[in-house]
């Protein structure tokens, strides 16, 4: 019954997730603002709405490591695993703003996540409005760089077109899958890892942040097949950033998240390190500024490899 309630919480998951980026995306277009601000801010937002339900869930459900390696776990299958099969589907361009601003932002939210845990074994309530903070700032600065640039981009008629009575259902709808997708998901997780005898730590590391990384692989590989790259990459990376400075951030400032399992600061946060480090030397070579096949299936094989680690070690 177990695995009834974590298939059950991902279809929900899915739904919600989907109802929830059609609806943010088609209010955002109505406004007039560019693809990539979308991709950065409102996708992003959108898409860590299952991650930020689930680890609130598990938060106050006496459940810290679902909370916290929830967030670990699927930033790390969003780079593997969503920006792995997106360059495989297509090379993916990279511009200048990627190494100026959204990975070096990126880097600095996972370091000083692995600060804050390693420092005291939880995440508390100040830490956690240090992370949402620096979200609110990054954002910021990422709309007033938007704002400079001169390049009108073509919005989405179909989308432009959508009434606000269907946003605000699709809203609704959206809601409400991820609420009661989230209370089955980590239920079911609970139980499932009570059964196959692994820790609750191994289940939200692999099962659990697949399921919430859902939503970010479907809405990168539709971009990457319409060639809207903007969206594709930024939506990736900013759902990383998102992850941390919203899911976390504010999870720690409503309950504080102690560290229970130690796999967590000593194998599985530094992973996510890793593979949002390897991004620089993967773009740059072999050719300069994109993230080829060849290179998406790297990606794929290093995530195998991680999750192999994780069900044997």
């Amino acid at each position: 019954m177990s695995f009834v309630w974590v298939i059950l919480g991902f279809v929900l998951l899915v739904i919600g997730g989907e109802f929830l980026v059609r609806a943010s995306v088609a209010l955002s277009f109505k406004l007039s603002i560019s693809k990539f601000v979308i991709g950065m801010t409102v996708v992003s937002f959108a898409t860590s709405a299952p991650e930020l339900l689930v680890s609130l869930n598990a938060a106050l459900s006496g459940s810290p490591a679902i909370a916290i390696n929830n967030v670990v776990g699927s930033n790390i299958a969003n780079i593997g695993l969503v920006l792995g099969i997106t360059a495989v589907v297509g090379s993916i361009a990279v511009d200048k703003t990627f190494y100026k601003l959204n990975w070096p932002v990126m880097m600095l939210f996972s370091i000083a996540l692995y600060y804050f845990l390693y420092n005291d074994s939880q995440l508390i309530f100040l830490e956690g409005l240090v992370l949402f903070g620096g979200l609110i700032v990054f954002l910021y600065i990422l709309i007033r760089r938007a704002k400079k640039d001169i390049e009108i981009e073509e919005v989405d008629e179909t989308l432009a077109i959508v009434s606000y009575f269907k946003i605000m259902l699709w809203l609704l709808i959206g809601g409400l899958a991820l609420y009661f997708g989230s209370e089955w998901l980590v239920k079911g997780a609970i139980d499932l890892a009570a059964i196959l005898g692994v820790s609750e730590a191994v289940i939200s590391v692999s099962v659990i942040a697949i399921g919430t990384s859902v939503p970010e692989l479907a809405a990168s590989v539709i971009a990457a097949a319409k060639q809207e790259k903007a969206i594709s990459l930024g939506n990736l990376i900013g759902s990383n950033i998102f992850n941390i400075g919203s899911v976390l951030g504010l999870t720690s400032m409503i309950k504080t998240i102690p560290v229970t399992e130690p796999q967590i600061l000593t194998r599985d946060i530094f992973w996510m390190i890793a593979f949002s480090a390897i991004l620089i030397p993967l773009i740059l070579i072999p050719k300069q500024h994109q993230i080829s096949r060849p290179n998406g299936f790297a990606l794929i094989l290093g995530y195998g490899i991680f999750i192999f680690l994780v069900f044997t070690q």
